[in-house]
């Protein structure tokens, strides 16, 4: 891949910050690769997210990392400003659009495919604006009221993930008769409400939200059941990367494996869903996992 920046601290670009220039053209959702899973890498320009909180919260650190995953591969990056861990709180739109704004039309000058990982809908129509491809909502079955209307006006693809209540209060909420149907009822009924507002079937992308609302025997009743999603006649993306129930899997000694150990695990998981056919997997270290991808292609023929 011809280079779109100039390393940083090398040859004549000595600014330590990054040095965008701009793409050949800009790289539109229709221009995907098809024929293999698509890699999302997850840029968090937040100080507290739950695996890399205050690697990437200033704009200049973020830009480098989404020039480094776009460099390493990733198909799409997925923009986030805002923290959904338990514990986190809640901040401003307008400090979310502070945080994220900048680093969306930086990155999507130099040529990448920017999603936005919000639950605003005045953020999902400026990050449009600055050159997002798409919108990525966690909200779940309480999405901004606003959200409808923007995804058909503006024609963006979106990303509908299965949640219960606030996402900062997830574990009361984890219980169902069946998860696997109860979540595709559940993803089914807030999808007519996009459809009512005039969204349109090939926008939307189904996520089934591993980890919000769901304990550790949820996540892994929905990935061994991902194809009951994935017949539902939408893209499907999964977003396993690092998360509880890996850690859960991985406990040595009565403790869980922290984020950061859970990489290895995040491998296996986004083969064998690569292998199922998903549209798409959400993940933090992008190089190793187009890697996985690439494999699970050629095994598949």
């Amino acid at each position: 891949m011809d280079s779109l920046a100039a390393t940083p601290g090398t040859g004549p670009a000595t600014n330590p910050l990054p040095v965008i220039r701009p793409g050949a053209r800009k790289r539109r959702f229709e221009d995907l690769p098809e024929g293999r899973t698509l890699v999302m890498g997850i840029l968090n320009v937040t100080p507290d997210s739950f695996s890399d909180g205050g690697e990437h919260d200033t704009t200049d650190a973020a830009i480098r990392a989404g020039l480094k995953m776009h460099y390493d591969g990733a198909d799409i990056i997925d923009v986030g400003g805002e923290s959904t861990r338990p514990d986190a709180e809640r901040i401003s739109a307008e400090e979310e659009q502070r945080r994220i704004l900048p680093v969306v039309e930086a990155l999507a000058k130099a040529g990448a495919l920017i999603s936005v990982d919000t639950m605003n809908a005045s953020t999902a129509e400026k990050a449009i604006e600055a050159g997002a491809g798409l919108i990525n909502d966690v909200s779940g079955l309480e999405p901004d009221p606003e959200m409808p209307e923007l995804i058909a006006r503006t024609k963006v693809p979106y990303i509908l993930m299965h949640s219960r209540g606030s996402v900062r209060s997830q574990d009361p909420k984890a219980s169902y008769d069946d998860v696997v149907e109860d979540v595709i009822a559940e993803l089914t009924t807030l999808r007519d409400r996009f459809y009512e507002a005039g969204v349109t079937p090939e926008q939307i992308i189904l996520d089934p939200g591993l980890g919000f609302a769901k304990n550790s025997e949820h996540d892994w009743a929905l990935l061994r059941n991902v194809d009951r999603l994935t017949v539902l006649g939408h893209k499907v993306l999964i977003g396993a990367s690092r998360k509880r129930f890996l850690g859960s899997l991985l406990t040595t000694a009565g403790k869980a494996a922290p984020p950061a150990e859970r990489d290895s695990a995040t491998l296996a998981t986004t083969a064998l869903a690569a292998s199922q056919g998903v549209w798409a997997v959400r993940v933090h270290d992008v190089a190793a996992n187009v890697d996985a991808v690439k494999v699970a292609a050629a095994w598949q023929g």
